[in-house]
């Protein structure tokens, strides 16, 4: 698979995607895989989650429904704690949650590939490139005629 995805980049094609029945880390780089942004997203979400919760609870405490305990002040910071902490881990998890179904594309119930027969062996022993495909009908010949040379063992074209 691996030295397949180097043909295809020599070859000046773009790979879209590689499916295995394990990980292969070389194919990353032919993929153009880039670093997730999910921990940025989730740090985000959880500070606006927990500015939201505090600001709830001053505002609560000072403006709202101000009591006068002890002679402490009305905006005491150490008992608003606790609230926003907790608060703010769940809304940085709700928020990589939604980003992760974002980036991933999920819930996609159907892929054009899934209706290529013999696809469902990518699961179990079988190795799959999708390549784009070029427009011109002479250079479309002449990559299938090239894939089955770099040693393919079918090559199908997939309508989006």
């Amino acid at each position: 698979m691996v030295r397949a995805a180097r043909k295809v980049d020599e070859a000046g094609c773009r790979l879209l995607d590689a499916f295995s029945p394990f990980p292969v880390e070389e194919v990353e780089e032919f993929l153009g895989a880039r670093a997730p942004r999910l921990r940025v997203y989730m740090f985000f979400g959880g500070l606006i989650v927990v500015a939201a919760a505090y600001a709830t609870e001053g505002w609560s405490a000072i403006f709202d429904y101000p009591i006068d305990s002890g002679g402490r002040p009305l905006n005491s910071w150490p008992a608003f704690i606790l609230f926003p902490f907790a608060v703010g881990i769940f809304g940085a998890a709700l928020t990589g949650f939604i980003f992760l179904l974002i980036e991933t594309r999920l819930p996609s119930l159907h892929h054009p590939l899934f209706s290529v027969q013999r696809f469902e062996r990518a699961t179990q022993d079988r190795f799959f490139l999708a390549l784009e495909a070029p427009t011109a009908a002479a250079e479309n010949r002449r990559a299938k005629a090239w894939l089955r040379e770099a040693g393919a063992v079918d090559v199908v074209e997939v309508e989006k």
